[in-house]
C-alpha cells in the first residue's frame, strides 16, 4: 500500500467509473494496480473492480500480467476462481477486470489472526485449491504464484467455507502457440520467493505445472504450523536453502501430524520435479485419507476433471488408488434400522423375537390339543395281545398301577433251553376296566376257554398234551403275579 488508499488509487468513494460502476471503497493498492468494492448501477449489485494505475500503462510488463490474469480467470469456470464478469478500458485508457465480490478473508491474513489450521480444515482448503488448478493446467496455465494471500475464504450460503484462488496476473501459458506463450522473459523472476519451486528460481520460464505442486506443498506445510518451511533474511539465502537444503520434518513443529502427510509435504518438496507428484490428481489422491468427507468430495471433483481432459493417463493404475471413503465395505455389519431392515435377517429385524414367539406359542397349542385328544381317548379298546407260543418263553405279566395305568408289558423270563417244555394253551387276560384273571374249565381234557376276542394260543405239535396232576390250573397267584408251575410245563 502505497499512501491513503483514495490517493494512490487515484479515485475515491462515489466516484462512477465507465458510466455504471459506483466507488464504494478502497479494498486494496499497489505499485501497479488497485482493486475497489463498487456498485454496478445497472444490475444493483455489488462487484470487485481491479485496474491498473495510470504510471503502470507504460509498463509493457505490467500490462501483459493484466491481460494475462484476465484471460485465465475467465476461462476457468469452477467455484474456485473468482468469476469474471466484464473487461473494459478506463477513460484513462487503463484497462479493467470486474469479479464477484468476494467477502471474507484470505489465508494470509487467517494464519496472522488465528494462528495454524485443523489437519482437516487445512487439507480441505488445499484440495480446493487443486480444483481451481486442475482446470488451470488443462487449459496450459501454471499460476506460478500460489501463496496464502492468493487463496481467499469465503462463506457459502449454506455455511461452508470454501477457497477462490487469486491473481493469475503472473500464470504462464504452456501450450505453444497459444496467446501469451513468449511473454515471460528468460531471466525475469517471478513470484514470491518462499513459494518458489529450485526450478522457478532458476528460470520463471523454464517452468511447469509442477512448480504449481511445490508451492501446493509449501503452502500446506504453513497452513499447519503457520511458517515456511524454509526462512531466510535474503533472497540470495532464500535460494541456498531451498535448492541445497532437506525440507525439515513437519512433526519437528507440529507432534500431532500423522507421518503419511508429512510424507505428502516431503514428496511435494522434491528438488527434483521428476520426484515430485506430477500432477494435481496424485497429490489429491495422497490428500485424500487426511481430509474430511467434503475434502473427499473435492478430491473426485479434480480427479474427473483430469479424465474429462484426456489426463487420466497420468493418474496412478486403479491399485494404487485409496479405496474410497463414503460408503461401508461389503462384509460391513448392517445395522439394525427401518431403512436396513431388506439387508438384515430376519431375526435382527425388529419384531422377529414376536414373531417366533407367537410360532411357538401356535406350536404348543398344536400339541396339547393332540395330547388331550389322546388322553380323552385312554384307555384303549379291550384287545388281546396275540397269542404267546408254547414254545416261548413263559411271560411274566405285571399288574397296573391303576386302573387307568397302560397295559401291562409282558416281562419274558429266560430258561434255560433244556428244561423248557410245551405249555399247556391258556387264555391270555384283559384289560376292562379293571383288573381281572381269567381261569380255564376244570375239566382236564378240555380246550381252555378264551375271550372271544382273543385268539387261542396253540402247540406247535398236533397232539395235545395229557393234563398232569396238581396242574389244574397249571398256574398260580402270588401278589396279584400269576406263576406258573414248574412241573406243569
Amino acid at each position: 500500500m502505497i499512501g491513503p488508499p483514495d490517493t494512490a488509487a487515484g479515485v475515491r468513494p462515489g466516484d462512477v467509473l465507465v458510466g455504471k460502476y459506483r466507488v464504494e471503497r478502497v479494498l486494496g493498492a499497489g505499485g501497479m494496480g488497485v482493486v475497489v468494492a463498487a456498485h454496478h448501477i445497472q444490475l444493483d449489485e455489488k462487484v470487485a473492480l481491479k485496474f491498473l494505475l495510470p504510471e503502470a500503462l507504460q509498463n509493457h510488463e505490467a500490462i501483459g500480467r493484466f491481460v494475462r490474469e484476465a484471460r485465465a480467470a475467465v476461462k476457468i469456470k469452477g467455484e474456485h476462481v473468482a468469476r469474471v464478469s466484464d473487461v473494459g478500458q478506463l477513460e484513462n485508457g487503463a484497462p479493467y477486470i470486474v469479479m464477484e465480490y468476494l467477502d471474507g478473508i484470505d489465508l494470509a491474513a487467517w494464519l496472522k489472526q488465528r494462528g495454524a489450521l485443523p489437519t482437516e480444515l487445512a487439507v480441505d482448503f488445499v484440495l480446493q485449491t487443486c480444483e481451481a488448478i486442475a482446470e488451470a493446467h488443462l487449459l496450459g496455465i501454471v499460476h506460478r504464484d500460489l501463496k496464502p494471500a492468493n487463496l481467499f475464504c469465503v462463506q457459502r450460503a449454506d455455511g461452508q467455507l470454501i477457497i477462490k484462488v487469486l491473481d493469475f496476473g503472473i500464470s504462464k501459458v504452456t501450450t505453444p502457440g497459444a496467446v501469451g506463450h513468449e511473454m515471460t522473459r528468460t531471466n525475469a523472476m517471478v513470484g514470491s520467493p518462499y513459494y518458489m519451486s529450485p526450478e522457478q528460481m532458476q528460470s520463471s520460464k523454464a517452468v511447469d505445472a509442477r512448480t504449481d505442486i511445490w508451492s501446493l506443498g509449501i503452502i500446506l506445510f504453513e497452513l499447519m504450523v503457520a511458517r515456511t518451511p524454509f526462512a531466510a533474511e535474503s533472497v540470495t539465502e532464500l535460494a541456498i536453502k531451498v535448492t541445497l537444503e532437506p525440507t525439515p520434518p513437519l512433526r519437528a513443529f507440529r507432534a500431532d501430524v500423522a507421518p503419511g502427510l508429512e510424507q505428502v509435504i516431503a514428496t511435494c518438496l522434491e528438488k527434483q520435479p521428476s520426484r515430485r507428484y506430477q500432477t494435481v490428481g496424485d497429490l489429491a489422491l495422497m490428500l485424500r485419507p487426511f481430509a474430511s468427507l467434503q475434502g473427499r468430495l473435492s478430491v473426485d471433483k479434480i480427479l474427473g476433471t483430469l479424465r474429462q481432459g484426456g489426463m487420466s493417463g497420468a493418474l496412478p493404475p486403479a491399485r494404487e488408488i485409496p479405496p474410497p471413503l463414503t460408503g461401508p465395505p461389503a462384509t460391513a455389519i448392517v445395522p439394525n434400522t427401518a431403512a436396513s431392515w431388506g439387508h438384515a435377517s430376519s431375526s435382527t429385524r425388529p419384531g422377529g423375537k414376536a414373531a417366533i414367539t407367537v410360532v411357538a406359542a401356535l406350536l404348543t397349542f398344536v400339541v396339547l390339543v393332540t395330547g388331550g385328544a389322546l388322553v380323552l381317548r385312554w384307555p384303549p379298546m379291550a384287545k388281546s395281545p396275540p397269542a404267546i407260543p408254547a414254545s416261548a418263553a413263559a411271560p411274566r405279566f405285571e399288574p397296573p398301577a391303576s386302573t387307568m395305568a397302560a397295559p401291562p408289558v409282558p416281562t419274558v423270563v429266560a430258561e434255560p433251553a433244556e428244561t423248557l417244555r410245551p405249555a399247556a394253551p391258556v387264555a391270555v387276560p384283559t384289560l376292562a376296566g379293571t383288573t381281572s384273571h381269567a381261569s380255564p374249565s376244570p375239566r382236564p381234557n378240555s380246550a381252555p376257554r378264551s375271550n372271544a376276542s382273543a385268539p387261542v394260543a396253540s402247540s406247535p405239535s398236533a397232539a395235545t398234551p395229557a393234563a398232569k396232576p396238581n396242574c389244574d390250573p397249571p398256574y398260580y397267584f402270588d401278589k396279584g403275579a400269576r406263576i406258573f408251575k414248574k412241573e406243569c410245563l
